[in-house]
This record gives structure tokens, sequence and C-alpha cells, in this order.
């Protein structure tokens, strides 16, 4: 396929904003070519802001044009599959943000629309992308920690996002912790046979009005006895908080938070650093700009998709587990959600 790879970014929001400036400023094999939101004041900006001076409102006009190679996808989660059957009927290469939909049925309907018109489709869940989570996943693989008995996840939010978010965003579940849940994937496989959710409101009464959560423990037990714990939370004192502990029959294996310096202030009174980095932004800026990377990479060399449709589709069936484990106050299997997974 020529080079570059001839991108238009879909929603110019906070994520397809960050998108449109990587394309353009970390992505050498990629060209930035057309900014599309709803509203036109948010996409002119975006493609000012990257120096461009395509941008508009319309999807089809995006689709029907002959100059665009591929689309990334950063509307709300619940316009993903719309997009995706749209764009996969057109014969564009589709990068999507997560979750490809907040139903499986709508997940299957697009991977169908995928895999039926043979474009290459990559969903963004950009830890995977993360060199210190590569780095347990190697360890892992390569037998340094032995046979995993446990793994440990933490991840919290500096701070909760606006309700007006919350109240279609699927819940903390399918919002948040599905980014631990594509984690548990990458570093111990799909063999997920039970889900435990634990949860509470301790942030904001607002968000319980929702009728969501916001503080939360989920065991994932696996087919081999293996026991994964993640903690969430939507707000953290501290910044950032992201960590993840594997423990082997040989060893271990520790990711830490990661912070803007590594100064360590060390007086009579007290030793100490500065606090995490307070954004995610800020946390995976490399692993946003690698899974974009990829994804021209694998479109252009005719690699396979770094993260498929069919992989992404899991951390959703254990967020729905998550969920009605939530509801009925019990340990949930995996097969009760989708007996085809």
């Amino acid at each position: 396929m020529r080079e570059p790879l001839r991108i238009a970014v879909l929603g110019a929001g906070r994520i397809g904003k960050m998108h449109a400036e990587h394309i353009v400023h970390h992505v050498p094999r990629a060209r930035l070519v057309s900014v599309v939101d709803l509203h036109e004041e948010l996409a002119q900006a975006c493609a000012v802001a990257c120096g461009i001076d395509d941008y508009g409102t319309s999807l089809s006009s995006i689709l029907n044009r002959s100059d665009v190679d591929a689309v990334a996808i950063c509307t709300s989660s619940t316009t993903h599959t719309e997009i995706i059957e749209a764009a996969a009927g057109a014969g564009k290469h589709i990068f999507c943000e997560k979750p490809i939909d907040l139903t499986l049925e709508r997940i299957d309907s697009a991977l169908e629309a995928v895999e039926s018109a043979g474009v290459l489709f990559q969903v963004g869940f950009q830890k995977r992308f993360d060199p210190s989570y590569q780095r347990i996943r190697r360890a892992i693989d390569n037998g340094e920690i032995g046979t995993p008995y446990s793994v440990h996840i933490a991840s919290r939010d500096p701070a909760p996002p606006p309700i007006e978010f919350l109240r279609t965003s699927g819940g903390l579940f399918l919002d948040m912790t599905i980014h631990d849940f594509d984690m548990s994937c990458f570093l111990m496989g799909h063999d997920v046979m039970t889900v435990y959710a634990a949860a509470a409101v301790r942030v904001d009464p607002a968000i319980g009005a929702i009728g969501d959560v916001d503080t939360a423990t989920i065991v994932l037990q696996y087919g081999d006895g293996t026991l994964l714990t993640i903690e969430n939370g939507r707000s953290s004192a501290f910044g950032y908080d992201q960590r993840v502990e594997v423990f082997g029959s040989k060893g271990s294996i520790r990711v830490d938070n990661s912070y803007p310096n590594t100064a360590i202030l060390s007086t009579e009174e007290s030793v100490r650093r500065d606090v995490p980095y307070h954004f995610f932004l800020d946390r995976y800026k490399g692993a946003y700009i690698e899974e974009l990377r990829a994804f021209t990479e694998a479109v252009l060399d005719g690699k396979p998709s770094p993260l498929s449709g069919k992989e992404a589709r899991m951390p959703v069936v254990i967020g729905l587990a998550a969920k009605l484990s939530l509801k009925a106050r019990r340990p949930v299997e995996i097969a009760e959600i989708a007996s085809t997974v």
C-alpha cells in the first residue's frame, strides 16, 4: 500500500485531538488528512492545531473520499459500531477507541462487517503498548517468575469524569475497568472462568444517583486456578495510580507508578519524592503513540492487527460478567455471558 497512510480522525474531543496530534508529530508513516466532528467548531480547532485545513461534520463525505485510507474512531462509545460498519463498507481500515460497543450483539455485528470487508481493524487499548507492561508479559512468557499464582492490578483515576459523560459511559466496569480487564487478557490470556465483583459509592453520591459505582474490587479466576484481583477507584488524592504485580513460583515482577521526574528528596525529617503523573494522557503518552504506529505499520506492511476485534471483545464480556456479579451479589461464570467466547 502507498505511503503515507492517510487517516481521518472522527471525533475531535480530548481523545480525538490527542490522536490527531500524535499522527502529525509522532507517526511518520501516516498523514492526517481530515478531522470530523458533529460540532464544527471542535473539528476546526483540532484541524488548525494540527496544521491542516481540512475539517467537517459529515461522516459520509469522508468515507466517500479516495484520499482517505483509514479512519480513527474517537467518538462516544454508543456510536462506534454504526461508524465501524459504515467505514468497513467503504473499504477503510479502522482504528477504534475502546470499547467496540457496550453490547455483544452490536460488537458481533461490527466484527462481521469488518471481516466481510477485509479491512484491518484495531481497538485502542493503549496499555498493551506500554514498555513496562510488555516487560511483565515477557517475564511470564519466558518463565522468569515460574508459574503465575496471582496477579494484582491497581487502577485509580485522580478524579471522576463529568456526570454527563458517566451517564452514557456504560458504567465503571465498561468505561474504566475495561482497561484492566484487557490487561488481564494481555498478561494471562482469555481463559477467565469466573468473575466476582464488589463495589460501592465512596467518592461522589451523584455517581450513585445515576446508578453507577466509583470504587470496586473484582476477582477473576482462570481455568488453571490463577487468581487476578483488580482495585478500581474514581479518585486518588496523590494522582493517577497505576500498578501491576504478578507473583509466581520462582518470584514476582512488579510495575509501580510512573513519575514526571526521578528525584528523591532526603532530609533529616523525611525521604520523599513528587507525586506520580496526574493524568492518563501523560502517563500513557508513549503507549498511545506506539499503538498508532503499530496500526500504521500493520496496514502498510500487510501485518495482522496488533489488537483484533476478537481480542477486544473479551474485556467487554468480562465487564458484563462483573456488572451481573455486582447486581446478583454472586460469582458469575463467563459462560453465562457468552457461550461462544
